[in-house]
């Protein structure tokens, strides 16, 4: 066992050794502007082209479908925006959910500032969405539609293709297309991201989520979706995103979403069987556990659970005290003094969701690791209701 327990897995990673590797050559050696015509240049050029190959392999897409980006937030603000400045003319009505990444809610309340309109689905108590929702919230002007794959507090997976399909057959009656992107970012390496298999027009996804390293990601845009860059500059990635490219950290990005992919199906079970066993666990050993969103569909490595009569804070900084290292939720929301967005979307009290603490494990996490955190938080659970 390591010197702490790190289980905030979602909300960052350490790089993996082999995409340590890959970038390193690029940071040292292979360092030219991917832009330059001279031979160090068009080195770092080719190093780019191979990295935009790997990824389009993962995502089953075309390679001049990949645009590079600064990571999630960036991509989820360029596919918003970027589809409803496109399609201004054809109608200015968004669709999505309550639950969605602050990245992706803060676009759509700048659009709505815009005078674009934008219907917020609530999820149901399990914290899913469900496709006739989506239906019903299309209109004659809706032109965009956007539903997370993977929730990033709850882990919550969503029907995406089924949503897809019925954003299809509603786009054939009013005979106007409407494109549909999922912020992504939480699934690789749990979920399949083939963009064929879930029907999407674009996604999102963020290296730093999948063991490569920070300040990088990239939009997926299907071939003839319009789309307005929402970064201005330079000719770079087909004019879609101006700005020299972060080639060491598209690499690195790259050989880790390979791995991530590789490694899937393996790296899922064990996870399962660990969350499975942390469940399990808590709800033997403490009184009062309640689980936040659906067991059936939620990704590998999330628990997310409520403990009745206290308040998240202290616990998390008690299992600091311990070397073990949580979250109470998003990473971007924190400091927040304001319960979880998602889990009142879910119609679940303020009280119990300042009580929420989010467990995020990784094929690393031990059942050793398990079995520490399971006694620490029964002994502190029941030392901090004492105190309130």
């Amino acid at each position: 066992m390591s010197e702490f327990i790190y289980l905030d897995n979602a909300a960052t990673t350490p790089m993996s050794a082999l995409a340590v590797a890959a970038m390193n050559p690029y940071l040292y050696e292979e360092y030219g502007n991917p832009s330059s015509l001279y031979s160090l240049g068009q080195s770092a050029r080719r190093g780019l082209d191979q990295a935009r190959n790997r990824c389009a392999r993962v995502l089953g897409s075309r390679p001049s479908e990949i645009v590079f980006t600064s990571g999630g937030t960036e991509s989820d603000n360029a596919a918003t925006m970027g589809v409803a400045f496109a399609q201004k003319k054809i109608g200015m009505h968004i669709v999505t959910t309550a639950i969605e990444h602050h990245a992706l809610l803060h676009a759509t309340k700048l659009l709505e500032l815009l005078g674009y309109e934008v219907t917020y689905i609530k999820p149901e108590a399990n914290g899913l969405i469900s496709p006739d929702s989506v239906l019903s919230a299309i209109r004659e002007d809706t032109v965009l539609v956007s539903v997370m794959l993977a929730n990033n507090e709850i882990g919550t997976i969503q029907p995406i293709k089924k949503i897809s399909d019925v954003i299809r057959q509603k786009a054939d009656e009013l005979q106007h297309s409407i494109y549909f992107h999922t912020d992504a970012v939480q699934a690789p390496g749990a979920l399949s991201i083939n963009v064929d298999d879930l029907g999407v027009d674009l996604m999102s996804l963020s290296a730093h989520k999948f063991h490569g390293p920070k300040g990088v990601g990239l939009l997926y845009i299907r071939q003839g979706t319009p789309f307005v860059p929402t970064q201005a500059g330079g000719a770079q990635e087909r004019e879609r995103r101006a700005g020299t490219e972060n080639v060491a950290g598209i690499v690195a990005m790259s050989v880790a979403l390979e791995e991530a992919e590789y490694r899937r199906v393996e790296n899922s079970k064990k996870c399962v069987a660990l969350r499975d066993k942390l469940f399990a666990s808590l709800c033997e050993r403490i009184e009062g556990v309640h689980i936040n969103g659906t067991l059936e569909h939620r990704l590998p490595n999330n628990v997310n659970i409520s403990f009745e009569g206290i308040e998240s804070e202290p616990l998390l900084m008690a299992l600091d005290l311990e070397g073990i290292y949580a979250s109470s939720g998003s990473a971007c929301s924190a400091g927040s003094l304001e319960p979880s967005h998602v889990l009142r979307a879910m119609k679940i009290t303020d009280e119990r969701s300042r009580a929420s603490l989010r467990l995020s494990l990784s094929p690393n996490t031990t059942e050793e690791e398990i079995d520490k955190v399971v006694g620490v938080l029964s002994d502190q659970v029941k030392r901090i209701r004492k105190l309130m």
